[in-house]
């Protein structure tokens, strides 16, 4: 099962080739940020980037954040150097693109030899296949990769994702089941503040631990959606000490603002908190 004490709220995606912007990635507070070797690389410039990603990985000077690797995918003829790359440089995990069921998952765990897998989860055998993804040993995360999943389904996602609903809720019970990271797809409108908080709130919703972002201007807004509220952080407490008190008092059974309070309540009280406390840690 997947560590859930540090917060994976905003997952940034840079292309390893972009030197300004893996320098500015630095000073971003973004927790986690993924150097991308495949979709943002072209054919001609992966042996390049490679090697960018790597020297960025050696500099140093990440702090909290959780650097990872985006690879290409399991059948190109980058995917082996890639992969040694990511585990000679210290990276605190990989993405693997286009994990479309649990024997390519299992490649991809002996490929990264102990480190953390993230496995996106972007086609329909994917979806299909999601749960015994999601169960392989050394799998920690599933990704959404929504906008390849659109292409492959032929289908025109509205501002709900409504076409799309099915598929991401496939990837959340995968993910609890296993106890493992969800995280959200990207946004790809730079320029529309409001759609990407609207998306990413509903990703909330949903039960996603964060979103995958293409832009800085992206992090704030997901960081901000992805942590408790004050409102949220107070009922925590209030709903715990009212169970606290109740069982000081041998009574089995509480309420809190009219609503019954059972053990899963109280463990859910007690997540928030501590996603607030690490949240704000950070």
């Amino acid at each position: 099962m997947t560590e859930f004490t540090r917060p994976r709220r905003s997952a940034l995606y840079l292309p390893a080739s972009r030197e300004s912007a893996v320098a500015k990635a630095r000073t971003l507070a973004s927790d986690c940020v993924i150097l991308d070797l495949e979709d943002a690389v072209a054919p001609d410039a992966k042996d390049a980037a490679r090697a960018a990603a790597v020297a960025a990985a050696a500099a140093g000077g990440w702090g909290r954040r959780e650097l990872l690797l985006r690879v290409n995918g399991l059948a190109t003829r980058w995917s082996g150097a890639d992969f040694a790359a990511a585990r000679q440089a210290g990276f605190a995990g990989i993405v693997v693109p286009k994990v479309d069921g649990p024997e390519e998952a299992a490649q991809a765990v002996a490929s990264a030899a102990g480190l953390p897998v993230w496995a996106m989860v972007e086609t329909p055998r994917a979806v299909i296949a999601a749960a015994a993804i999601a169960a392989t040993p050394g799998v920690a995360a599933l990704v959404a990769g929504m906008a390849d999943l659109a292409k492959d389904l032929r289908c025109r996602p509205d501002a709900a994702r409504t076409p799309l609903l099915y598929s991401l809720s496939a990837i959340i019970v995968a993910a609890r089941a296993a106890g493992i990271l969800a995280l959200d797809g990207v946004f790809t409108d730079i320029h529309d503040a409001a759609g990407f908080e609207a998306e990413a709130r509903q990703g909330l919703m949903l039960g996603f631990d964060g979103k995958t972002l293409i832009h800085p201007s992206q992090v704030d807004a997901a960081n901000r959606v992805f942590s408790p509220s004050e409102a949220e952080i107070a009922d925590a407490h209030g709903l715990i000490a009212a169970w606290t008190a109740a069982r000081a008092t041998g009574a089995g059974v509480t309420t809190y603002k009219g609503k019954l309070v059972e053990v899963l309540h109280v463990a859910e009280a007690e997540r928030t908190l501590a996603t607030a406390a690490a949240s704000h840690g950070v």
